[in-house]
């Protein structure tokens, strides 16, 4: 396989040259499983495991490799495995908050250059759901891009049109059905040679049918939405990247059930500047947007220049962020202490000796 074309660049090759390359190749991560990986490099696709090295050295599971990780391994002689030393800097991610309760970053998709927002157009579609996703990838260096799938399922796509719009500001909207065969070869534009377009929403949206037809043949199983309640099935339960025959790359995610935030500051304040800006004007510099006097964020949404609905979401979103930061510095604080702990116990062995 041709590195360029899998999305080898400057921006890697910069880093590459700090590391000690003698007897190592590159790759690129294409699948990852709970204990080892599948890679493209110049050798085609080889399964992979890590270095006792670089798991011992990775404090978290965010320096581990993840889909679209460009690496740096050792390939077993006469075998199509390899074994992986470095995992190259990230130019660009998209994650989120692990589900469940545990206080972790699960990076879902790694060195995109564009990120397919897909909802369909019928109980999936979630305004408040797609700023949620327009904030994360604002934060992480992608471009959004979204996408309303089965518009053979809605009649007023103008309607509809409007309600993304007035959410999404300035990001492109295409209205496409996989059934009807309808806008799928204008999303090309995208997938030019070496570049990279993860695709990320709910179940059963369409992500697995629009990757086969991206690709031009079924290579993906996809599932029909349920009639009786009207969700889809979970089709797709790994990452994975895929290479397009006419060039581009495309990794197709799992249908999220949670979409948890993590370390999105930037993109919140990015994609909610109007409020932001709006708040500049209040007459407190510390107004909480509550009952406070001459506050421009309430004068603005009692004056229909600020959708409640928006600015609620905007509240919910930050609210979720300050308890995931209190969330951080616990854990921090617990590993410090367990640190100094195990140092006082070395130091006491020690003198024991």
């Amino acid at each position: 396989m041709d590195l360029n074309n899998l999305g080898w660049n400057t921006f890697f090759e910069k880093y590459l040259n700090a590391i000690d390359q003698q007897g190592l190749d590159i790759g690129r991560i294409c699948c990852e499983n709970k204990i080892s990986y599948k890679l493209f490099s110049e050798y085609g696709e080889l399964t992979a495991l890590i270095s006792g090295k670089l798991r011992n050295s990775s404090n978290s599971r965010e320096d581990l490799p993840a889909v679209g990780d460009w690496v740096v391994f050792k390939k077993v002689e006469n075998e199509n495995k390899a074994v992986i030393q470095h995992t190259l800097p990230r130019k660009s991610k998209f994650s989120r908050k692990t589900a469940g309760n545990i206080t972790q970053e699960q990076i879902l998709a790694a060195n995109i250059d564009t990120v397919f927002i897909v909802s369909s157009l019928n109980y999936d579609f979630n305004p408040r759901r797609i700023e949620r996703y327009l904030t994360m990838v604002w934060n992480n260096g992608a471009n959004p891009v979204i996408i309303l799938t089965k518009s053979d399922l809605y009649n007023d796509l103008d309607e509809i049109l409007y309600q993304v719009e007035s959410i999404a500001f300035g990001t492109r909207i295409h209205i496409i059905s996989n059934v009807l065969n309808q806008g799928i070869d204008v999303l090309r534009q995208y997938l030019s040679a070496g570049s990279t377009v993860a695709l990320i929403g709910s179940s059963g949206v369409g992500k697995s049918t629009l990757i086969n037809k991206l690709i031009g043949e079924d290579l993906l199983i996809t599932g029909e939405l349920r009639k009786n309640i009207d969700k889809g099935m979970h089709t797709t339960t790994n990452r994975q990247l895929y290479v397009l025959p006419d060039g581009g790359l495309i990794i197709d995610t799992p249908g999220m059930r949670e979409l948890q935030l993590w370390d999105v500051d930037d993109g919140l304040n990015q994609y909610f500047d109007d409020i932001e800006n709006l708040a500049e004007n209040c007459r407190y510099s510390n107004c909480k947007h509550d009952s406070e006097p001459g506050c421009a964020v309430k004068a603005a949404i009692s004056k229909g220049l600020l959708d409640k609905n928006r600015y609620e979401s905007y509240v919910k979103m930050k609210n979720e962020l300050t308890f995931l930061s209190k969330k951080q510095n616990q854990k921090a604080s617990q590993i410090e202490k367990e640190k100094w702990k195990n140092i006082h116990k070395q130091i006491r062995n020690f003198k024991k000796k």
